[in-house]
């Protein structure tokens, strides 16, 4: 999974320097769920549920004294993190429900080749522990009221699951609001919460509209039938979908579908500030192995560059070859095991910190808002020093 950014995703490598000023600590009183640092506990899986062939829905039960710690808001997402064949692994997947008092749940769609989500679907079960990191994310309405609004979102596959959670936390927190769900799968024996969407319509027969795309099974409809391409998707807003009467749009899929989605409502005069999305994948993922870093060895006399960072109140300190281009996030591995990340691939956003001084290149960004660059925040997974010293903080 995961961009989380309103603007358009950085391009090539930006060059950026710390903000000025100082924004405010993030687990100050009252700051938004979304905007605490990340933070591992060890949580029982209470249910796993199939919801279709290659699917599950993984509900945890959360104690009492970590209530706090997974209070969320739809649309936000969990890192996951487990030792499979030995190997550390971790994932991101969104919260599928509305937000509930003492458990939490995730959807797991298995990836051809991927090794977590093959596993959850195969070998977890309820009564296992895992580690769940405290939920991330800003893939959240962005709405002062939801009286009177009008909310599409436009899903893909298991883009499907923060929708599932943003969709009945709109229609039951106003009875004013109306949400627009389009979804797009190859067949219908691939569509995730397929009854619970029945369900989600049945009780709001006039303020859901529900429209099911299968790119491999042909429809009555023909604008339902096939893959959503520029032509399919202007049909839509041209009938089932004006822009003109729409809030706020979310879009969650491929890179390819999402994009496509972003153009095309831009074309026709839709806001960027109006649109968040969101990834399950980029295209081109990497990942740091394990929870340690790739090993970096520093020679004689090599030209270092040198990277301070500030994680739970405690600074360390590390130094890395200017040729082995490694990432912050590498690097700060390498000493503390214990920095925040999942995806390594600028996606998620849970190895977000602060660059406080010196400059860094930031190579991709699907996950930061235009407003946290400009606040001095990157991506430590994608960050490369550029100048002899740099410094960043995790903790604000």
């Amino acid at each position: 999974m995961a961009a989380r950014n309103l603007g358009s995703p950085d391009s090539g490598q930006a060059v950026l320097a710390p903000a000025r000023g100082d924004a405010p600590r993030e687990d100050a009183p009252g700051a938004p769920a979304g905007k605490r640092r990340g933070r591992f506990h060890t949580l029982t899986v209470a249910e796993v549920r199939p919801l279709t062939q290659d699917s599950v829905e993984v509900t945890f039960a959360v104690p009492p004294e970590l209530h706090g710690e997974y209070d969320y808001d739809p649309g936000q997402h969990l890192a996951l993190r487990a030792t499979i064949d030995g190997r550390e692994l971790r994932r991101s997947y969104s919260i599928c429900r509305p937000r509930t008092v003492g458990s939490v749940s995730v959807a797991i769609k298995r990836d051809l080749g991927g090794a977590f989500s093959s596993w959850a679907n195969t070998e977890l079960q309820a009564g296992d522990r895992l580690d769940v990191m405290s939920p991330q994310g800003t893939f959240t309405t962005a709405l002062d009221t939801l009286d009177d609004t009008h909310i599409v979102g436009i899903a893909a596959g298991s883009g499907i699951t923060p929708l599932m959670s943003l969709a009945h936390t709109v229609l039951e927190r106003s009875a004013s609001s109306r949400f627009t769900l389009v979804y797009t799968n190859r067949t219908a024996l691939d569509v995730m919460f397929l009854d619970e969407l029945a369900d989600l319509k049945d009780r709001y027969p006039a303020r859901l509209a529900l429209h099911h795309v299968l790119s491999r099974q042909t429809r009555s409809s023909t604008l339902l039938s096939g893959r959503i391409d520029e032509e399919k998707l202007r049909l839509m807003l041209a009938s089932i979908i004006r822009p003109a009467a729409v809030d706020e749009w979310f879009l969650c899929g491929p890179f390819e579908l999402v994009q496509l989605c972003r153009d095309t409502l831009e074309s026709v005069g839709v806001a960027p500030e109006h649109i968040r999305f969101e990834l399950f994948t980029t295209g081109e993922p990497t990942h740091a192995g394990g929870d340690t870093g790739r090993p970096v060895i520093v020679g004689a006399g090599d030209k270092t560059f040198e990277i301070e960072f500030t994680l739970d109140g405690e600074s360390a300190t590390v130094t890395t070859p200017v040729n082995a281009k490694e990432s912050i996030l590498n690097a700060a591995l390498r000493v503390r095991p214990d920095v925040p990340f999942a995806c390594a691939g600028g996606v998620c956003g849970t190895c977000r910190a602060k660059l406080v001084s010196g400059d860094v290149t930031m190579t991709e960004n699907y996950a930061l808002e235009p407003d946290e660059i400009a606040r001095g925040y990157v991506l430590t997974c994608q960050s490369h020093p550029t100048t002899d010293r740099v410094v960043v903080d995790y903790d604000v």
